[in-house]
């Protein structure tokens, strides 16, 4: 359970490496706010968007080179997120 980025360890909370190893394991997929809520939380969705917004923006500021302009944890606009099938 260990990230890199730029030969540097990033420590990263259990839900925040969940989440990006769920993503990062499907490189290119699209998700659901609900998809990803069901499989990285591992419970009924209970309909808070927030709280997977905020686990989104902290792990962009841990591993993208500019979280503003993401490479790696990409919006879809009105859909979800997808971890870029470029990483």
């Amino acid at each position: 359970r260990i990230v890199m980025v730029n030969n540097q360890q990033i420590e990263l909370t259990g839900k925040e490496f969940d989440l990006l190893s769920f993503l990062a394991s499907n490189k290119g997929k699209i998700f659901t706010k609900k998809q990803i809520y069901t499989q990285v939380w591992d419970e009924e969705y209970a309909f808070d968007d927030s709280n997977i917004m905020s686990f989104i923006s902290k792990l962009r500021k841990k591993i993208e080179p500019d979280p503003e302009h993401p490479f790696y944890i990409l919006t879809i606009r009105g859909i979800g997120y997808r971890f870029s099938g470029e990483a």
